[in-house]
């Protein structure tokens, strides 16, 4: 099969679920036989000569370094190109790209579209931008020969809100690097091992690391210290806020972004992985901290429920700060009690949530479109797996 692939910023993957996730699936497609070329942002690969990652192909398309802008403009780009380049399978990911998931429908090719969240509920964007995304939903839910969620409370929304049926297939964690058994850039930030609590994520309003820092504050924890990882997503303002709060404390921690053995490093010496999030599709971070045996806790969203379920981890409602402070408390005094919860956790992420099965169950579905004789109907979707 020739695979279009467009939403994803370009590769090689540097922050972000979408592009860790694009080049963890297609390499491995392109390992079985198939062609995938993916459309990319130049504001992203600072380049627009095209290149290969894994045996991907990188078509980088002019973009525009301004928010909002650059993903709209390489997502219209893309869906012309892909419509003039006979593929058989176009698969937008994302709720923006999908605003222009009609345009390949003018020709032979299948058009997937993944939610990987729904976008348009998040604080950074402008009411204008949050309808253009909502549109976007819209039009995926239309045009789309196959819908994919990454989490069963997706895949409710749709059935609930458009009639839609999806099909389900989640997320998985990559396989973090190689890290240094003694430490040395965990040292060089002053922590210690299994002595600090980690947040691993985009620093946005809706992954709430505002909260974690005032429960962490609160919490006073002897010897503990609480890191912040993650970079910037058009949220400027709202970091120096962050900054601001933890100003108060000495035992806060912003390393920036991690990638390579740095981020292994660090995910693996933490005693305690928090994820405040009040808008999550399925967090890749909270299953890469799962499937390397660090405890988890998180608010009680309806993904966390689904992967922390049965004691697996320990959630605290929503956005409310006592809850997060007492279930900080809990978590640090009952270590012995979370060894367990690790346990079955590594375990159920190891069976559910690996890259084999998600191939596997894309191909497939690739497979019955390419296969199928049916033309397009905006009332056929309906997930019989």
């Amino acid at each position: 099969m020739k695979i279009a692939v467009i939403g994803a910023k370009g590769l090689p993957a540097k922050q972000g679920g979408i592009e860790h996730h694009c080049q963890e699936l297609y390499s491995r497609i392109v390992e079985q036989g198939h062609s995938v070329d993916l459309f990319a942002r130049s504001s992203y690969t600072e380049s627009l000569h095209r290149y290969d990652i894994q045996g991907i192909r990188v078509f980088p398309l002019p973009s525009i370094k301004f928010k909002g802008v650059d993903a709209l403009l390489c997502s219209a780009l893309a869906g012309v190109a892909s419509s003039r380049m006979h593929y058989d399978i176009v698969h937008f990911h994302a709720l923006g790209p999908a605003l222009f998931s009609w345009l390949p429908k003018f020709t032979s090719a299948k058009v997937v579209v993944t939610c990987h969240g729904l976008d348009w509920q998040r604080a950074k964007w402008s009411k204008a931008s949050s309808q253009l995304l909502q549109l976007g939903e819209k039009t995926a839910v239309s045009c789309a020969d196959r819908l994919v969620v990454v989490s069963e409370d997706l895949r409710s929304y749709f059935r609930q809100t458009y009639g839609r049926e999806t099909t389900y297939i989640p997320n998985a964690p990559a396989k973090l690097a190689e890290s240094d058994p003694n430490f040395l850039y965990g040292t060089s930030l002053g922590l210690k091992q299994k002595c600090y609590i980690l947040f691993l994520g985009r620093l946005v309003p809706e992954k709430r690391p505002d909260l974690l820092i005032k429960a962490f504050q609160a919490a006073k924890l002897p010897g503990w210290k609480l890191v912040l990882a993650g970079g910037v997503s058009d949220t400027n303002q709202f970091v120096l806020e962050l900054v601001d709060i933890a100003a108060k404390s000495t035992d806060i921690i912003f390393p920036g972004e991690l990638h390579g053995n740095r981020l292994a490093e660090i995910v693996r010496g933490a005693g305690l992985f928090v994820l405040p999030s009040e808008l999550e599709g399925l967090p890749l971070a909270m299953l890469e901290a799962m499937q390397e045996g660090v405890p988890v806790l998180a608010s009680d969203i309806p993904p966390h429920q689904q992967l922390l379920a049965e004691e697996r981890g320990i959630l605290f409602q929503t956005g409310n700060l006592d809850s997060c402070i007492d279930n900080l408390k809990w978590a640090i005094r009952n270590f012995q009690k979370l060894s367990a919860m690790v346990k079955d956790a590594k375990s159920y992420i190891q069976a559910n949530y690996n890259w084999s099965y998600v191939t596997t169950e894309t191909l497939r579905l690739y497979s019955s479109l390419c296969t199928s004789s049916n033309t397009f109907d905006p009332e056929f979707n309906v997930q019989t797996d």
